[in-house]
């Protein structure tokens, strides 16, 4: 398992997000289906930073999660502030690999990463349908390991 350390220049994307009260499991701990919830918000934020998938949502069309993976690294409690962030490993005709981290905005603390696989969906149509044409697809990625 990747376990980078944090550096801002790691990921094309990032998000602050706050836990909330709610979040929270009777143990005082974000409840670990949360953590899905932080990635997919932090992939939602990606998505609207990238021009040519914005624009084709416009179109009816978006990602659907059909894999992730998530390694629970260390608690988080609150109160605390996260950061996530995102970027592409790999790129298909219509699917995308993002790679996910978040940290604890205090202490850069790393608590979780997440690889998820996404197939850009034509609503209208109910089926996978070609990715638009990614220009900053190498500034998006991510190379694990480095």
């Amino acid at each position: 398992m990747y376990k980078p350390r944090y550096n801002p220049d790691t990921f094309y994307d990032w998000m602050e997000i706050p836990v909330r009260f709610r979040d929270l499991d009777p143990l005082n701990h974000v409840n670990n289906a949360i953590f899905s919830t932080y990635y997919e918000e932090a992939r939602i934020h990606l998505i609207q930073q990238v021009p040519a998938l914005y624009s084709d949502m416009q179109r009816n069309r978006s990602f659907v999660l059909v894999n992730i993976q998530i390694n629970f690294i260390s608690q988080v409690e609150y109160p605390a502030t996260l950061l996530v962030g995102s970027g592409i490993l790999e790129k298909g005709n219509s699917s995308v690999t993002s790679f996910q981290a978040i940290y604890t905005k205090e202490d850069k603390r790393l608590v979780s990463t997440a690889e998820a696989t996404g197939v850009w969906y034509d609503l209208a149509a109910q089926r996978p349908t070609r990715l638009p044409e990614l220009e900053d697809f190498e500034a998006m990625s991510v190379s694990l390991g480095e």
